[in-house]
């Protein structure tokens, strides 16, 4: 099995010689390709649930490679962008950068160039989808907690003792330890610094 089995490049570009040298270039490094001539295709298209990439040419028929990044913002699909382009100027670029976009390479454009952008692109839609994905279990696992549980993970990240969660919330502080015993359990902390980025990670907020 590749290492890069578990990741994709899109390339959109309505010329078919582009098309077949980003293939050729990116397959030559065994990185899996598919590639569509306009963004609406795309769109159109079932694409595997993998970190990816889009090569994005700015001059597309239909909707152009700018609006189409528009799109995909609008639609919260945040693959990263390279966009390519023979006929770019510094304020094309500065609005496809302000946007999320990981590069901007204007024709004839260094292969390496090329590659430094797809390995940039790829690197952060993993780190991405890591996130999301541990942030998923994390609210998984917040949803196991009882209702008093969550009151004392909130009072606890947010740096209140026992004592002062106890008296907070009426109880003895027995029992604010007991709940707080639970939830390390139940959440999968090992260390409360590791309590307090999952509670931050699923939008407990420390209080203020």
């Amino acid at each position: 099995m590749s290492a890069n089995d578990n990741k994709l490049v899109l390339i959109v570009d309505d010329d078919p010689s582009v098309r077949a040298g980003l293939t050729d270039l990116l397959q030559s490094m065994d990185i899996p390709v598919r590639t569509f001539v306009t963004a609406a295709e795309l769109l159109e298209s079932n694409l595997p649930d993998v970190a990816a990439c889009l090569i994005l040419d700015i001059r597309l028929p239909g909707i152009n490679g700018l609006e189409f990044q528009d799109t995909l913002i609008r639609k919260d699909i945040r693959i990263p962008i390279v966009f390519m382009t023979g006929h770019g100027d510094i304020p094309m670029s500065v609005k496809a950068m302000k946007a999320g976009a990981v590069d901007f390479l204007v024709k004839p454009f260094r292969e390496q160039d090329m590659l430094d952008a797809v390995a940039r692109s790829l690197e952060r839609d993993g780190k991405r989808r890591e996130s999301e994905k541990s942030v998923s279990e994390f609210r998984k696992r917040f949803d196991l907690l009882t209702p008093r549980e969550r009151e004392v993970l909130s009072l606890v990240t947010s740096g209140l003792m026992n004592k002062q969660i106890a008296h907070q919330l009426e109880i003895r502080e027995i029992t604010v330890k007991v709940h707080r015993g639970r939830v390390m359990e139940k959440m999968g902390a090992h260390s409360f610094a590791e309590l307090v980025k999952m509670a931050e990670a699923i939008g407990v907020g420390r209080a203020t």
